[in-house]
């Protein structure tokens, strides 16, 4: 079906309830005397339940989502959501280049959203309309406003949806891609599937060769994959679960609001580059109207189908349209030697490691990351448009 418009309208009703519950909220107490290192940090949880209970205004929050141009769309027999948002060009200029912009977990689209005003909207930011492009930010399949998976949830399998979308629901002919976390395995698929289309690949997640047969790992190479798996082993409790119980989970989180925010929670101050201090990059009301969505739609147990299906998950074939990384600034990117990625990108013409912004880049940098972009993908947008 063609796109329709679609607005975020939580129901009077969803949102007394969920306040009900806040009110009734039991608390837990800390396992540890050190704050965060048993998890969320119970008195930090306590201040955040009152706040969303009593200060957070929902309807402020769902005006300014609804200020974006919101559609739900049929693409591959499912509904997906998604933002559109068309690049401000002079009326005579050629169409600016498309990018689709694709989040992870525990997030949604709503951090992409500041991205996407500096790149569709260059004049209010850097001064110069030629820098704009045309935005897609979709909500992965069981997150939000979009269906889940029919069948199995695979990095792969999300590609050809939003291949389907870019060139099929939206008409565009080619494309560029950007993402972290699942949106870069999404992202880098992309590339390796439709390099006709695909003009090239951004993440800050960086592809990774794990395939030594023919070429052993260097020592640095060696050193960057025991790293990642050592702090794998420090931080994979939350994927344990989910890879394994997601449904056991899924039943506690999707009753509690408070479980829900604690587990959300924790993730982001794990994964920002905040130095432990979560609210310098993410305030309160940007923390509760992500979280306050996954509560709305139901949909946290559903965004756990791409952990329970995570060994479906192939290695990514080679890579050969034009790759470029910003590299997150994260425990596990750590000295992450650019070979591993040369391994696997035969066209990697863009490494930066500017040493700010983590796991939710987009969100937390999103001056940094429209820099990033313009820089790689502004030769193929001037292109397009036959300026310089």
């Amino acid at each position: 079906m063609a796109p329709e418009p679609f607005r975020i309208e939580v129901a009077d009703d969803v949102l007394d309830n969920l306040r009900s519950r806040l009110a009734r909220t039991r608390y837990t107490q800390p396992s540890d005397s050190t704050r965060w290192a048993a998890g969320t940090d119970p008195d930090y949880l306590r201040e955040l339940i009152s706040y969303w209970a009593n200060g957070f205004d929902w309807r402020k929050a769902e005006a300014a989502l609804n200020r974006y141009p919101h559609y739900r769309a049929e693409v591959a027999g499912r509904e997906l959501h998604f933002v559109h948002l068309r690049g401000t060009r002079a009326s005579n200029s050629p169409a600016p280049l498309p990018l689709v912009l694709t989040h992870g977990w525990p997030s949604s689209f709503v951090e992409m959203l500041a991205l996407a005003d500096r790149l569709t909207n260059p004049a209010e930011y850097v001064g110069d309309p030629a820098d704009a492009y045309d935005v897609v930010i979709p909500s992965l399949p069981g997150f939000l406003y979009s269906a889940p998976p029919q069948d199995t949830f695979t990095h792969r399998g999300v590609a050809q949806i939003w291949h389907e979308l870019m060139t099929e629901t939206l008409g565009y002919q080619r494309f560029g891609a950007f993402g972290g976390d699942i949106g870069g395995k999404v992202t880098q698929w992309l590339g390796a599937l439709f390099p006709e289309d695909v003009v090239g690949i951004h993440t800050i997640h960086p592809p990774i060769a794990t395939d030594f047969a023919e070429q052993p790992a260097t020592p640095e190479e060696r050193a960057l994959i025991d790293a990642r798996s050592a702090y794998d082993l420090a931080d994979g409790g939350y994927s344990e679960i989910m890879c394994t119980r997601p449904d056991t989970i899924a039943a506690a989180l999707v009753d509690s609001p408070a479980g829900l925010l604690a587990w959300i929670v924790d993730k982001y101050r794990d994964w920002t580059d905040c130095g432990g201090d979560l609210e310098t990059v993410w305030d309160k009301d940007a923390i509760l109207t992500v979280v306050t969505l996954y509560w709305a739609t139901g949909s946290i147990g559903s965004s756990f189908r791409q952990y329970y299906e995570y060994e479906l998950n192939k290695r990514v074939t080679r890579i050969t349209v034009p790759t470029a990384v910003t590299l997150s600034n994260e425990p596990s990117c750590t000295n992450f030697p650019r070979s591993l990625t040369e391994r696997v990108c035969t066209d990697l013409r863009h490494w930066s490691t500017p040493g700010h912004g983590g796991h939710f880049m987009a969100h937390e940098a999103p001056d940094q990351v429209a820099r990033e972009l313009r820089s790689f993908f502004g030769d193929f947008n001037y292109q397009r448009s036959g300026t310089r």
